[in-house]
């Protein structure tokens, strides 16, 4: 290694420092050309583009008519049909008539929408056997057909585009597109996606092999039958056995080495040849004279790593596992929950404390929320206190008695599939942040942290900033946004409460790709607040609120009005975007493109009081729209990209943080804005 890790517990390597050490040691492995069939669970090693558009023709999303929209309702001659699976329909629909149509099938040239079999009624066939149908409503251009590209309607008027966006689902996949990139991971829904655009043969990290080993004169197979004096059956390496295959990995059983260096030298060979990335062995490490395993593994130098079972194979095995295999972001996830029964943590070291959580209706604060209950005794030779556990409390040095209703922070090591979790009407996820925080451990002179109490510092506001702009991502345009955020922030940081701009990212319109980065940020690297911007108009590429809102613990609709109320008294004619509280319904009325007016420093000042307000959550991540009247030397630019720009002259008033903060415990700071 480059540098001597420090030790400031007993002389052991803090784990954050081990883990950076392991994580160095883990170089990814050459990627490798495998059958589609055999790519679940690896990772992607390149971007993949489709071949050819999805659907590859026009396609109806219902069972019903394909028409002419402008014809509306009346009795129609029924021309002609059109199926699924069918070679395609050699007709046209023209004014005045209707064709039949199902899901799946092509549309007809001549048609540009249809009507769902429900909102039409048969009627009695003509005497030249011609079938009619009777259509009972209106229905916009586009309306239940899926267009093999969206260019198609790209000089389509705005009113056109938002009718049509009401009803249409538009292309699924365009000719060309990247459907995958690399380093994503391959599951079941990937597999489909990567078969219905003919792809046979992915290039993808490999498993790594690990090589598991146990070491003790004292060990028997568990097969086992009659244990001798002295003698106990191998269960680690069962374990470690099952861990690795449940980690996706090949193995390979080196059984039991004695204690001696002949046979653990055998051993050692067996796994180099092997070509195994990643030798895991239990027994031998103490200072036993019969101990051998780390003096011998020194003396070939590799890289060794002592840990507690479940320690290693959670903290160190599988983020080196992910890395080996090619993962973007190999941590584990965490989150917070809390204590179930008081626990008392240790005066010399941190801990890391076995725990099973689950979700409850009520975790103790009267509101839904993750609740962790420990295992009991944390012997590392304690079996029992393994059963079951799916996490591991972060636990800190304070030799102090952490009372029930403690949040802690909390690292899972599996599924939440084992709990019993009590019937909530919220559904669990893993952004988990109670209204309830309060208090730290810093400065407390009680050796009892109360229940509520949440073990975090709190320092200056971390800000992180998102770009969604396929122009950006790709290259073909500046960020215009992004730096334009970071001046603001970091220029008037004093007045914004000490924000400080850490992480700046860009990203294509992709959902899964908005949503890696907002994780990462948000478990990994505990970023207060993010400011999301770009992606919340109306075209099908806008879909920031669809991935930010899902992680979401809870809206603030609060600022959503204040944000409005501000613009009406710069433009009367503003409504909220999709990302505002209403956005839905305004989406579903036709109404415009959102118009909001406020100034970008005055607005990241009010998220900072949010976050400071001890009351409410800490990790808020919200879509931001901004925007300013419409010249007429933007108006092309903001009606073919629906992008708009923050106009930088808005105050905001005092009532206004009243109106923000419930509390009404905001700093009047309207002198600095």
């Amino acid at each position: 290694m480059s540098s001597t890790p420090t030790a400031p517990y007993g002389g052991m390597v803090p784990v954050k420092e081990a883990l950076a050490m392991v994580l160095q040691a883990a170089v990814r492995l050459p990627a490798v050309t495998i059958p589609l069939q055999e790519a679940l669970g690896l990772v992607l090693a390149e971007d993949i583009y489709a071949r050819d558009p999805l659907p590859p023709y026009r396609a109806s999303v219902k069972d019903g008519y394909a028409v002419v929209s402008s014809d509306g309702p009346g009795e129609y001659p029924i021309i002609a049909e059109s199926r699924a699976g069918k070679d395609g329909a050699d007709f046209m629909v023209t004014t005045g008539t209707i064709a039949y149509v199902t899901t799946g099938a092509p549309i007809p040239d001549g048609a540009d929408s249809v009507v769902q079999i429900e909102d039409t009624k048969p009627v009695a066939s003509t005497k030249d056997g011609i079938k009619r149908a009777e259509v009972l409503v209106d229905v916009p251009r586009g309306r239940d057909i899926r267009e093999v590209k969206f260019s198609d309607y790209a000089l389509l008027i705005r009113e056109d585009l938002l009718a049509m966006s009401e009803g249409s689902s538009w292309f699924d996949i365009e000719k060309n597109a990247v459907i995958l990139r690399s380093g994503e991971l391959v599951g079941s829904a990937e597999i489909g996606l990567l078969a219905s655009v003919g792809v046979c043969n992915v290039k993808v990290y490999p498993r790594p092999t690990i090589a598991i080993l146990s070491s003790g004169d004292e060990l028997v197979e568990p097969s086992t039958q009659i244990l001798g004096k002295g003698q106990i059956r191998d269960s680690n390496r069962a374990m470690l056995l099952s861990a690795a295959i449940q980690q996706h990995c090949k193995v390979i059983d080196l059984r039991i080495a004695f204690d001696d260096e002949e046979s653990i030298n055998n051993k050692f060979n067996a796994a180099i040849d092997s070509g195994a990335n990643i030798l895991m062995t239990s027994g031998g490490v103490s200072m036993g004279d019969k101990d051998l395993m780390k003096p011998m593994l020194k003396r070939r130098g590799l890289f060794i790593l002592k840990s507690e079972l479940l320690g290693l194979l959670s903290s160190f095995a599988v983020p080196a596992i992910r890395c080996l295999s090619g993962w973007l972001n190999p941590h584990l996830r965490r989150l917070h929950a809390r204590l179930k029964q008081q626990i008392r943590t240790s005066a010399d070291r941190p801990e890391y404390h076995r725990a099973i959580i689950g979700w409850e209706i009520d975790d103790g604060s009267g509101m839904p929320g993750f609740v962790a209950e420990s295992t009991g005794g944390q012997l590392s030779s304690r079996l029992l206190s393994m059963k079951s556990a799916n996490a591991l409390l972060e636990l800190p040095a304070t030799g102090q008695m952490l009372a029930a209703g403690t949040y802690v922070q909390v690292i899972l090591i599996s599924d939440l599939s084992s709990w019993p979790l009590n019937q909530s009407n919220v559904a669990p996820h893993l952004f988990i942040h109670p209204d309830s925080m309060v208090g730290t451990l810093a400065g407390s002179t009680s050796n009892i942290v109360q229940a509520g109490t949440m073990l975090l510092s709190e320092e200056n506001v971390k800000v992180a900033i998102l770009t969604v702009s396929d122009t950006v991502a790709s290259g073909a345009g500046p960020d215009r946004s992004g730096p334009r955020a970071l001046s603001v922030v970091n220029s008037s940081s004093e007045a914004l409460g000490g924000a400080t701009v850490v992480a700046t990212a860009v990203v294509p319109d992709e959902v899964d790709k908005i949503k890696d980065v907002l994780k990462g940020w948000s478990d990994n690297d505990r970023v207060d607040l993010i400011l999301t911007l770009g992606g919340t108009g109306f075209t099908s590429r806008d879909v920031t609120p669809e991935a930010t809102k899902v992680l979401l613990e809870k809206d603030a609709p609060g600022l959503s009005f204040v944000m409005l109320q501000e613009s009406l008294k710069v433009n009367i004619h503003t409504v909220e975007s999709r990302a505002g509280k209403d956005g839905a319904d305004f989406m579903e009325s036709r109404l415009p493109q959102t118009l909001i007016r406020i100034e970008l420093k005055n607005l990241i000042y009010l998220l900072t009081l949010i976050i400071n307000d001890k009351q409410l959550s800490k990790n808020v991540i919200l879509p931001i729209s901004g925007g300013g009247e419409i010249d007429e030397s933007m108006r092309e630019t903001v009606e073919e990209n629906y992008v708009v720009t923050f106009q930088l002259d808005a105050q905001i008033p005092a009532y206004v943080q009243n109106l923000l903060l419930s509390s009404g415990q905001a700093k009047d700071n309207s002198s600095t804005m």
